[in-house]
Formats: C-alpha cells, sequence, structure tokens
C-alpha cells in the first residue's frame, strides 16, 4: 500500500493554478468510475433481468434495507447520498492495489471532506426543524455552563469520524511497510547464509527438484510447495555464491506474504472502514431527521 499523508500528496502536475496531486488524480479516476459504472448499470433495464441486471438490482435493495432500517422509512431519499459515500471510501480503498494510484482515504483531507459533508447536512436539517435560535439554544442545554462543552462535542464529531477512518487505514500502511522492509532483510540474510558456499545451495536445488517431482507424481501439496521453495532457494543461494547476479538482492520472502495481508488490510479492512464510515453517517443524519409527528421512524 502507498504511503500516509494528512496533506496533499506528491503533485504531479499543474493545470494553471490548478495542482493535481497524486490524491486529485485518484479522487477524479473512482468519481469517473463510479459515474460511467452508474451509467451502463442503470440503462437498457429489462423485465426479464439479465445476471448483471440482478446483481445491481440486489446491492441497491441490500442498500435500501440497511437504510431503512437504521434510518427509517421516512428518510429513504439519503440513499443515493449513503450509498456514494460507501462506494466511494471503498473503491478509493481499493485503488491503492493498483501500486501507482493512491488510494484517497490516505489522505485526510478527503475523509474529513466528507465528515464535514455529513456535520453540514446535520445542521442544516437542525436548524430548518427547531429554527437558528432554536439550534443555538440546544447548546446551552441543560445547562449554560455545558455550552462550551456542546460546541466541542460539535466539532469533535466530524473529527472523529475522519480519524477513524484515516486512523485505520494509516495503521494498516504503516504496518504493511515495517513488513516489507523485515522481510527485504531476512531474505538478504538468509541469501546471505544459503550462498556462502556453493555445496549448499546444490544441496537445495537437488532436494527441491526431487520433492517436487515426488510431489507431483504422489499429486501431493506439501511435496510441491516445500520442494518449490527449496529449489527457489538453492538456484538463488547458488546465483549469488557463483556471482552470477551482479550483486543484485532479490527478497524472495516478499513473494506471497504481502499478498495475503493484502487480502485484510486492503480488502477487509477497506470494506469494513467504509462501512463503519456509512454506519455512522447515517446514524447521525437520521437524529438530525426523525420521523413526522405521529409516525414511527421503522414503519412500512
Amino acid at each position: 500500500m502507498d504511503g500516509i499523508e494528512v496533506s496533499g500528496a506528491q503533485t504531479l502536475f499543474t493545470i494553471g493554478p490548478i495542482a493535481i496531486t497524486q490524491t486529485i488524480l485518484s479522487l477524479i479516476i473512482v468519481t469517473a468510475t463510479l459515474a460511467i459504472a452508474g451509467v451502463l448499470l442503470g440503462r437498457n433495464l429489462q423485465k426479464r433481468p439479465g445476471k448483471l441486471q440482478v446483481l445491481t438490482e440486489k446491492g441497491v435493495s441490500m442498500l435500501m434495507n440497511l437504510v431503512e432500517s437504521t434510518m427509517g422509512e421516512h428518510n429513504l431519499h439519503w440513499v443515493p447520498y449513503i450509498g456514494t459515500i460507501f462506494l466511494s471510501s471503498l473503491l478509493g480503498s481499493l485503488i491503492g492495489l493498483t501500486g501507482f494510484l493512491r488510494s484517497t482515504t490516505a489522505d485526510l483531507a478527503v475523509v474529513l471532506t466528507w465528515a464535514v459533508m455529513t456535520s453540514v447536512i446535520i445542521w442544516y436539517h437542525s436548524i430548518k426543524r427547531n429554527g437558528f435560535l432554536g439550534w443555538l439554544k440546544g447548546f446551552t442545554e441543560p445547562i449554560v455552563v455545558m455550552t462550551p462543552m456542546n460546541i466541542v462535542s460539535e466539532i469533535a464529531q466530524p473529527v472523529a469520524m475522519a480519524f477513524r477512518h484515516f486512523g485505520n487505514v494509516a495503521g494498516g500502511s504503516i504496518i504493511t511497510m515495517i513488513i516489507y522492509t523485515a522481510l527485504a532483510l531476512a531474505s538478504n540474510a538468509l541469501i546471505g547464509a544459503i550462498s556462502g558456499s556453493w555445496i549448499l545451495p546444490a544441496v537445495l536445488v537437488v532436494l527441491g527438484a526431487l520433492l517436487l517431482i515426488a510431489g507431483i507424481r504422489k499429486k501431493k501439496l506439501a511435496g510441491k510447495i516445500f520442494g518449490t521453495v527449496f529449489l527457489v532457494l538453492g538456484a538463488l543461494g547458488l546465483a549469488t555464491s557463483l556471482n552470477l547476479l551482479g550483486g543484485v538482492e532479490i527478497p524472495i520472502l516478499q513473494l506471497g506474504i504481502p499478498a495475503a495481508l493484502s487480502i485484510y488490510f486492503d480488502l477487509f479492512s477497506g470494506f469494513v472502514q467504509a462501512f463503519v464510515f456509512s454506519l455512522l453517517s447515517m446514524v447521525y443524519i437520521a437524529g438530525a431527521c426523525p420521523p413526522p409527528d405521529g409516525e414511527s421512524s421503522l414503519s412500512k
């Protein structure tokens, strides 16, 4: 995963006075992807839907049910907003898997903007329901002494939402970078220990080849795995001992292990953070948009 920066990322190029950073480029790609996907998935809808339309309708139905159960039927008009926040967060995290595009959620300014948008919506509907003076009166309840705390609470809400999302992305990236560095050092130490003499690497090559052949013939997964590992380590050690690589270091241990970690930090964690951020937005907005008088928020 790419690095974490609280402010803007590295500037790629400028268009007049506008600096296009890595984050802005990723945001443009994410926005364009969601817009194009929305047009393509929403056109030519059939009464007898195909597989793609069925999946699309299922996703929309699940989102509507989630919004209805969390915010109430009267707040179903917030489905597009919640869906946009969720998909922007999820795709913004996954775009970092490309290796050359920066995750939008790795920039605090992006998630803070989403959180402030939600807070502005909450303040607007609170003012609309209670009036501006009634909204201000809420800061003095239950006692006047609590006014500073109430103001701090209103400011802390978007900040907490943003840092919750950003902090998890940052933590995952830092852990991944530490593991990458540790695996590179371990790879160099392992190859260095093996390549002290050409005899040990040659033995590993022979042993690996025998295990691999036996694993293929007997259809044993363990033989295939250990045979491949011994064969690759022996070949690298032999090439290093004979100076065939010209001093080039190959971090062999970085193959496979980071990919497994990416499944959690990039895929699972990205989905969870997008869901949590969307859920918090729904809960906060629902509090500012109660059902009309005499109606239950969960009524059908």
